[in-house]
């Protein structure tokens, strides 16, 4: 089989012939047919995700395709059934093995390109608002990086839950992505001061970012009292630093929020989470933006549209 595989952190990712794997105890063993590339793999690049595997290890977190082989153990899936799994990794192949528990059965209308663009672009935005924020309806909603992989879905999930929704990006047409997601204003992170801005709309009661930098500072001073801050990534490379005692001030809460790290503990809140995700997407209440839609031989050309910014939403690998 073809996959997509890192030999090590210094070179760039090689189309390498592998031989196909066998699924283990508990496994199901997928014939891919798409795979969704996320932030994360350009971390997974350089060895700094916080689940990155040692090299070698073929890349791709998140895929959706047909199962053809089960292993020992394994109940409630079988050969020809359609899934998606949330993997960790190798998604960027003609076949891979997964945990069973990490797999879910796709609904009939839902095809393989959609099913690979949702689980954790959606299920990191509705874990964030609902479960960690608690997002009230009518409160207002800033959403940084909103014409991103996850903001996106931020932007959607939020008008959904009936919040006011602010969009932040950069240019008018990722601008206009937010805007056919259901914002309701929008602030050219290019041309306008977030915080100005946000003063004139009277605050934000919860902040979503996966930008960090300058964009976090600004979101900060942007705050209503008891104001949550939701913090998804670092799309900027900063790491903003927080100086607890401007908490005090406004009585904030700045809360952290990673998917994948609920497998390990709570895993009952991200499938949860899906359960209430398909059901919106049966009843046409989302609709996944996938901006590109590329082959397996030009996944690193996806990765470069998404370091360089030049996608919106979701870029999807089909495997032959």
């Amino acid at each position: 089989m073809r996959a997509l595989v890192l030999t090590d952190f210094q070179s760039p990712p090689t189309l390498s012939d592998l031989p196909v794997p066998d699924p283990g105890a508990g496994e199901i063993r997928l014939r891919i047919a798409a795979c969704g590339l996320n932030f994360a793999d350009l971390l997974m690049l350089k060895g700094q995700y916080q689940d990155t595997p040692e090299p070698p290890f073929v890349l791709g977190m998140e895929v959706a395709g047909t199962v053809d082989a089960v292993g020992a153990g394994v109940s409630g899936f079988e050969p020809g059934q359609r899934v998606a799994v949330f993997g960790g990794r190798g998604g960027l192949a003609q076949n891979g093995c997964f945990a069973a528990d990490r797999a879910v059965a796709l609904p009939d209308g839902m095809d393989f390109v959609t099913a690979a663009a949702f689980q954790i672009a959606y299920g990191t935005s509705h874990v964030a608002l609902d479960h960690r924020a608690r997002l009230q309806p009518g409160e207002t909603l800033l959403v940084l990086g909103a014409a991103g992989g996850v903001g996106l879905t931020a932007v959607e999930i939020g008008k959904r839950m009936g919040a006011r929704v602010v969009a932040c990006a950069r240019g008018a047409d990722k601008l206009e992505a937010a805007r056919a997601a259901g914002a309701d204003h929008l602030i050219d992170a290019a041309t306008q001061d977030i915080r100005t801005e946000m003063k004139t709309l009277g605050g934000a009661d919860v902040v979503y970012d996966p930008v960090g930098g300058e964009q976090f500072e600004a979101a900060f001073r942007s705050c209503r009292p008891e104001g949550r801050i939701l913090t998804i990534g670092f799309a900027s490379g900063a790491v903003p630093q927080i100086k607890a005692n401007h908490l005090l001030v406004k009585n904030l809460s700045v809360l952290g929020l990673y998917w994948g790290g609920y497998l390990a503990f709570r895993p009952e809140v991200l499938t949860g989470s899906l359960r209430t995700l398909l059901d919106w997407h049966a009843e046409g209440l989302l609709k996944p933006h996938v901006s590109h839609v590329l082959p397996l031989d030009r996944a690193t050309e996806g990765m470069e549209l998404m370091r360089t910014r030049k996608s919106t939403g979701k870029v999807v690998i089909t495997i032959d």
